[in-house]
């Protein structure tokens, strides 16, 4: 009989440092839950944080990387400022310079085209990106030297405001809500432009992404503390912690069992649309429920009782 923990279903949210890739992050935690002395769990990321940028990355546990997929698809929130005179071919500081320019712009001038970008707008993505191009990554093309064409893709900037705090003349620093699949560099570059100017990127937070925002992140040093023994459940989220949006709908012991074979449940009185369907406090499924007839969205394996 196995001694190991039971593997773990829930969320950790990592304030991902500069630097790390978030791949490598799905690794450090899989590493501190192997160290920690849990079984083998499923681990995922809920959406790509960029090496050079940092903050909120969800990582999901188990169960919850069913959920995942919501959670790429969810908006996020950025801190970002973008240095005036030189534009790089990454857009941040990684890259050479490709342009310069002795325009810089007065805090009045760009208060004054951030409505422009603001609601929704069509982006070029930054060449070196992880789009794919006929097959390759378009950073793997531009790192080789070959050109690269990327479609214009259409996002929506929920809002973009300037960032409290004192600006210096050369640079600016906003916030973003932004939709799934904007990109901040290009948004950067854009705005540089429209003021006649250019720019890039030297500093990137993300602050929220879907429910989960700083407040509840945690930090390298922190997660590494599972390693040597601290208690995984002070820094694990519930699954439902990811379904914050979302409607709860109680079962009987009879329903959820129905929802557990994939059977539809009738005659609900619930108005249509996404449920987050549970037996007690145990999460069960997601369930759309239409006409008052509930199907399975997605299912989770989870025990009725805490193990």
């Amino acid at each position: 009989m196995s001694d190991k923990k039971p593997a773990p279903n829930g969320w950790i949210i990592l304030d991902k440092p500069r630097g790390l890739g978030s791949t490598q992050a799905v690794g450090a935690v899989k590493r501190v839950l192997r160290e920690g002395g849990y079984a083998k769990a499923k681990v995922g990321h809920g959406g790509t944080l960029d090496p050079l940028a940092e903050g909120v990355l969800p990582i999901a546990l188990g169960e919850a990387t069913k959920l995942a997929g919501r959670m790429l698809d969810a908006s996020k929130i950025y801190e970002f400022t973008i240095a005036f005179g030189v534009e790089t071919d990454t857009l941040d500081t990684e890259g050479e310079s490709v342009a310069t320019s002795d325009v810089r712009p007065s805090l009045p001038q760009i208060e004054a085209i951030l409505p422009d970008f603001t609601g929704p707008i069509d982006q070029v993505p930054p060449a070196y990106s992880a789009l794919k191009v006929d097959g390759k990554r378009a950073y793997d093309l531009a790192r080789a030297g070959e050109p690269v064409e990327l479609e214009t893709r259409a996002v929506t900037i929920h809002s973009l405001t300037i960032a409290d705090g004192p600006h210096a003349r050369d640079e600016i620093t906003l916030t973003a809500l932004v939709s799934k699949g904007t990109y901040i560099r290009s948004l950067a570059r854009d705005i540089a432009h429209a003021l006649g100017t250019c720019g890039h990127v030297t500093y990137l937070r993300r602050i929220k992404a879907g429910p989960f925002t700083e407040a509840v992140a945690i930090s390298l040093d922190k997660l590494n503390e599972i390693a040597n023994g601290a208690q995984l459940s002070d820094l694990l989220l519930p699954l439902e912690a990811g379904l914050d949006d979302i409607p709860a709908l109680s079962l009987s012991q009879t329903d959820a069992q129905a929802v557990r074979q994939g059977r539809v449940l009738s005659g609900l009185p619930q108005s249509s649309g996404l449920y987050f369907a549970k037996l007690g406090n145990v999460p069960v499924a997601l369930v759309e429920i239409m006409d008052g007839t509930a199907k399975v969205v997605r299912g989770f394996n989870l025990p009725d009782v805490a193990e």
